[in-house]
């Protein structure tokens, strides 16, 4: 019911032509006020708190579908920020949060969140500092865009008495843990419009008198992307619906390095099957792989994830491998 509400919103509101104006730097003001007017900020607040009382199982879906549409702005950050605050009210009613699960300290004693996600078109970022939460307007920070064409992430910094401390309901790591299964869910949606796109183009373009993809040599590629896109939205599923309330730590991690893993190879196999008409601006191919290669860095890539999954596993008391598969995702 509520993936249905928010895609009904997304298919008249945020076009392929609206997800480029807001890259090029128009404002996502329209957008999100589409989402906080139906209430869709508040999905997964308490119900006797005037919210959805949607479960993580349920919001799955809505990331997948912020991920399949390119949607420009945090949308699946700032709706998940009510489930990680110990008080709602500390939250600023309609802002668009982005999460930075850990802070640095410039030179000057003051705060720092490299290659933020989505910085560009927030209004506040939830950040952690050890197991501190701080609540930093984007306003009060200096933005520094990423220089990549089209990305809303951008490095922040700000001075030292800039935002305030809020009470926490999850620890450190539970944070950064969320954080990257987000972006896992918006690779698993991403991953699955860049295989619709790319299957649709092999049996619509010809060569040599047939379609490509009756070629053998293209088949085996498709067949190798939907393993993978396959994969990646099963282990995102499964760590969505994990857990007690928040999803476990260790499916979250499964999640980001399966996730991770797959959306390069998914990017280059839809680029190769593509050829030259993938890359150009006007078609919306680019809106979906662009995004694959920097959510699959965004809190994490696969090569660190897959050590924490390492760590966890050798913490764990499980004999072997399978016991502790089976142990995450019960």
């Amino acid at each position: 019911m509520f993936a249905e509400a928010i895609e009904s919103i997304i298919t008249q509101q945020c076009a392929p032509a609206t997800v480029r104006a807001i890259e090029g730097g128009a404002s996502p003001q329209p957008l999100a006020a589409a989402f906080d007017d139906a209430g869709f900020h508040e999905l997964l607040a308490p119900e006797d708190q005037g919210g959805g009382g949607a479960s993580w199982r349920e919001f799955f879906d809505v990331v997948l579908l912020c991920g399949a549409y390119s949607v420009p702005l945090p949308l699946p950050q700032t709706i998940a920020a009510r489930s990680l605050v110990a008080d709602l009210q500390a939250l600023p009613r309609g802002g668009l949060l982005t999460l930075a699960p850990a802070l640095g300290e410039t030179e000057d004693g003051g705060f720092e969140a490299l290659h933020l996600p989505f910085a560009r078109v927030s209004s506040h970022v939830l950040a952690m500092q050890s197991d501190a939460m701080l609540l930093l307007p984007t306003a009060d920070g200096h933005v520094t865009p990423s220089g990549i064409h089209g990305s809303l992430a951008a490095t922040l910094r700000w001075p030292r008495t800039a935002g305030r401390r809020i009470a926490s309901a999850v620890s450190g790591e539970q944070f950064q843990a969320l954080a990257a299964l987000l972006h896992a869910g918006l690779l698993a949606g991403a991953m699955k419009r860049t295989f619709d796109l790319t299957m649709a183009y092999a049996n619509e373009r010809s060569q040599f008198g047939k379609r490509i993809g009756k070629f053998q040599a293209i088949q085996h590629q498709l067949s190798v992307m939907a393993e993978h896109v396959a994969a990646g939205r099963m282990a995102a599923e499964a760590a969505f619906a994990s857990g007690v309330g928040l999803p476990g730590i260790a499916a979250c991690a499964v999640a980001k390095a399966r996730t991770s893993e797959a959306a390069q190879l998914v990017a280059s196999i839809a680029h190769a099957v593509h050829g030259a008409i993938g890359i150009t601006e006007e078609y919306d191919l680019q809106l979906s792989t662009r995004r694959l290669h920097e959510w699959r860095l965004a809190h994490g890539s696969e090569a660190w994830w897959h050590r924490r999954v390492g760590e966890l596993f050798i913490e764990s008391e499980a004999p072997i491998a399978a016991d502790f598969v089976r142990s995450i995702f019960s």
